[in-house]
């Protein structure tokens, strides 16, 4: 009986697997591997939130693979050179993986696959992160879609020709085929990393905690429509970090969604929470097929756009990312995202909005920061968001569309909930105070407690002089 070898990357989790589910049919012998890899870590800092997410979740993996019967093979090295090294000490005919469509990723399973034909042995990739994938959903002219609409659309219909593609992959029927063993795992500080206190910060980690979080997000999809919308609530499921990592299963939640809004049990919040997963797999799809985007615009004509840059730029952007914009909203979402790496989507949308149409800062710019911090960090659907908010990408906001970051404070956090949170200095101010203070008189600020420019920055610019400056910029493009 053949041996296969089951690589395991951003699909840490030991049910409803293609991979794993394809190998155990095939196979005899399957054995089970994540690698650790150094060519991603290196550029890591020490303390990185997604590293210590992913070695709790490896580790609660290797625990369920063990009760299955198997075990996990854990590599600290290069995953281009270490996973056909291992198929040949294991003697393994062919490698499973679920595919990746990042460039780079792309890229690094080409080169394994090239080095596992040179000895004979193959790697095969499923299709398991997405419902469909690459050019699975095309226009009735058979290209790829740009535009977001007409491919929810066409995502819709097809599921609705195939539902199928929802079933889960079993695992437990072939489990006996799992090659016994002891899984072993080496510490954080071994990798190079130090804690980043995870528990603290309640992030829940691994299968369990993506089973857990949508446990309690379901009794509330009806209101996800609305409650989406507003950081000071707990109005999305909170999935996004175990989606990036697969703890959870993107068929699962389909599934749970459609089956929910068939019985008029998840009404509104049901459509536009599946509506959410299919933005990520259009960004997905747009990503393969355009992979230029990853490092410049989408449509070519926006990168003749004229950035800040320069000493003060820098400073200004230092302020961005330190959140001392003088924006509330702004430097609310900057310092939750520091301190925790989550930021709601709303505010992902103002916050970059506001770098690249307020301070006239590169997008680019931007994006590398977010991915930084991010613990959901996903370059399509990062990539695709900072593009949407600089009009530079594909179904973009337009580009004299510039977000107000006072109006959107008041609408989106009216009582000033979220940023009391997260700016304390500016609790004593009230609710319809509390979103520019730097329009109270300043007799009225001291009154209660708070001295711009010593508190609380002071405005690092004005919201219509900075618009006008971005709608001259952006004049470059106007015929894009």
């Amino acid at each position: 009986m053949s041996t296969g070898l089951v690589w395991f990357r951003r699909d840490l989790r030991s049910f409803d697997h293609a991979a794993l589910h394809h190998a155990l049919r095939s196979c005899g012998r399957v054995y089970c591997v994540f690698v650790f890899d150094t060519a991603i870590l290196a550029a890591l800092p020490r303390v990185d939130r997604r590293v210590e997410f992913i070695h709790a979740s490896v580790a609660e993996l290797a625990r369920e693979l063990e009760v299955l019967g198997g075990h996990l093979i854990v590599r600290h090295a290069e995953a281009a050179t270490a996973i056909p090294a291992l198929a040949e000490e294991l003697g393994a005919d062919t490698v499973f993986a679920n595919g990746d469509y990042e460039p780079r990723a792309i890229a690094r399973d080409e080169a394994v696959a090239q080095a596992l034909a040179a000895k004979g042995r193959a790697l095969r990739l499923f299709k398991d992160q997405v419902i469909f994938e690459k050019s699975e959903v095309l226009s009735l002219s058979r290209t790829p879609f740009s535009v977001f609409t007409p491919y929810k659309r066409a995502w819709l219909k097809k599921l609705e020709w195939d539902p199928s593609v929802l079933a889960p992959w079993r695992i437990e029927p072939f489990a006996s085929r799992l090659a016994p063993g002891r899984s072993g795992l080496p510490s954080l500080e071994a990798l190079g990393f130090e804690r980043s206190g995870l528990r603290e910060l309640g992030i829940q980690t691994g299968m369990s905690g993506g089973a857990g979080l949508l446990e309690a997000f379901l009794p509330h999809l009806a209101d996800y429509g609305v409650a989406r919308d507003f950081p000071a609530r707990r109005g999305t499921s909170g999935l996004s970090v175990h989606l990036r990592f697969g703890t959870v299963s993107i068929r699962h939640l389909v599934r749970t969604a459609a089956e929910l809004s068939a019985r008029g049990q998840s009404g509104a919040g049901g459509e536009v929470w599946l509506s959410e997963l299919v933005w990520r797999e259009f960004y997905q799809m747009i990503l393969f097929h355009h992979p230029h985007a990853a490092g410049a615009s989408f449509r070519p004509a926006y990168d003749r756009i004229e950035w800040e840059s320069g000493p003060e730029a820098d400073e200004t952007f230092a302020a961005w990312c330190e959140g001392r914009t003088g924006y509330p909203l702004v430097d609310a979402a900057m310092l939750q995202l520091n301190r925790t790496g989550f930021m709601h989507n709303r505010l992902r949308m103002v916050t970059a909005s506001f770098l690249v149409k307020d301070l006239g800062i590169s997008w680019q710019r931007g994006e590398a920061y977010f991915a930084l911090r991010l613990n959901d960090f996903d370059l399509a659907a990062n990539n695709g968001g900072w593009q949407w908010a600089a009009s530079s990408g594909c179904d973009a906001q337009p580009w004299f569309r510039i977000f107000n970051p006072v109006t959107q404070s008041q609408k989106f956090d009216g009582a000033g909930e979220f940023i009391r949170a997260w700016l304390p200095q500016l609790r004593g101010l009230q609710d319809k105070e509390i979103h520019a203070p730097w329009l109270l008189p300043q007799e009225l600020l001291a009154q209660r407690g708070v001295v711009l420019g010593r508190d609380y920055p002071l405005p690092i610019v004005q919201h219509e002089e900075a618009r006008r400056r971005t709608l001259e910029r952006y004049a470059v493009v106007k015929a894009a």
